[in-house]
């Protein structure tokens, strides 16, 4: 049996629990996220009214550059988390290091996406061809817009690194950097599968 004394240790632990970084991001993520989510429902309703015409519009796409940008930014995703960790053992240089990996993922995904982006308008779709590539050129610009402003917090989060300005106990601006940067991870997770795969 759970004893009251246990309960309130427990509250207190989660009250006393905080995300990491500043409150200010969390809420310019959810905002964010709320915009994201506003695209993907209009994505699957226009896609549930005009289904054959985004099924050829996704037969168009390159999948296989949609799956290197995923993986390009997971792997990002995976050097900002163990830079981070090594930020709070004290160690700046490693952590500089694995920015700089996240940075290079990150270019992997620019460089396929623009490419992706070519190849598209080379065989001549574009905004205006119709309902589908409207949606997919603003959406997916949209979020690369985002990988644009991340990698920019990226490097600047190497050069606070670098400079030694964070410390072991007090990195709130590592952490606040991170979770965008995780947060533009998590949106093109789940835009890959709707725009690419889910018919």
């Amino acid at each position: 049996m759970i004893s009251d004394h246990s309960v309130v240790n427990a509250a207190r632990e989660h009250a006393n629990a905080e995300l990491p970084g500043d409150f200010a991001m969390w809420l310019f993520i959810l905002m964010e996220l709320t915009v994201f989510a506003i695209f993907f429902i209009s994505f699957a309703v226009m896609q549930s009214l005009f289904p054959e015409m985004f099924g050829a519009g996704k037969a168009s796409l390159h999948p296989v550059a949609g799956m290197i940008c995923t993986l390009a930014l997971i792997t990002s995703s995976y050097f900002v988390a163990m830079a981070g960790i090594q930020l709070k053992q004290g160690d700046h240089r490693h952590c500089g290091f694995l920015l700089v990996a996240a940075l290079v993922a990150a270019t992997v995904y620019l460089v396929t996406k623009f490419w992706e982006y070519s190849e598209l308008i080379g065989a001549g779709y574009d905004l205006s061809t119709n309902s589908f590539y409207t949606l997919y050129f603003f959406v997916t610009f949209f979020h690369l817009m985002h990988v644009v402003l991340g990698m920019v917090i990226l490097g600047y989060m190497f050069y606070r690194a670098w400079q030694g300005a964070y410390a072991a106990t007090d990195h709130s601006g590592f952490e606040s950097g991170a979770s965008y940067w995780h947060m533009v991870d998590l949106v093109w997770i789940i835009l890959f599968p709707i725009m690419y795969i889910i018919h």
